[in-house]
């Protein structure tokens, strides 16, 4: 993990996307990634950004304005309230990972510097997912899971995705 982070860093503005479904291992793989990154980085997870359990396809579509825009940020849902809360202003110089359903795109891959695709077994994921989120999740698997099989089919994320990791694989 080390010498991919040391890897990706050389880019000029390094902005690392990692999508996959829910309970694949992404934000585990971005703290890891980060925690070893050779400097500050910024880690943006969109579960802060998507406005609610219908905003997966408001998420993905805020994550090119995460990597190239001159004042970048976002404003953070606040899942509690179930609306808008304060504005998190972004460095535009400094590297990035965006971790989240919805994260590749064509349009976000356009302006980041690398992409990776986590997958694993679906019964794993969902154990995952629940076990993390439990009764604040479970009513909401299937609408969000309709979401991701869209994200998958007008995007194919995996297929802009340089690395594709199994997080069962990997740990």
């Amino acid at each position: 993990m080390a010498a991919l982070a040391a890897d990706l860093a050389r880019a000029p503005r390094p902005a690392v996307l990692i999508d996959g479904p829910s309970g694949a291992g992404k934000t585990t793989l971005a703290r890891r990634l980060g925690a070893v990154w050779p400097g500050p980085i910024a880690l943006v997870s969109l579960d802060d950004v998507y406005p609610g359990w219908d905003g997966l396809a408001a998420g993905a579509a805020a994550v090119p304005g995460l990597l190239g825009d001159p004042s970048p940020g976002y404003r953070r849902w606040d899942w509690q309230r179930g609306r808008p809360a304060e504005w998190v202003a972004l460095d535009p110089g400094a590297p990035i990972i965006v971790e989240g359903c919805g994260a590749l795109t064509p349009a976000s891959r356009a302006r980041a510097s690398f992409g990776i695709w986590v997958d694993a077994d679906p019964a794993a994921r969902r154990r995952r997912a629940l076990s993390r989120d439990g009764d604040a999740y479970a009513p909401h698997w299937d609408r969000w899971a309709a979401q991701e099989r869209a994200h998958w089919a007008a995007h194919r994320p995996w297929e802009l995705a340089d690395l594709h990791l199994n997080s069962e694989a990997v740990g």
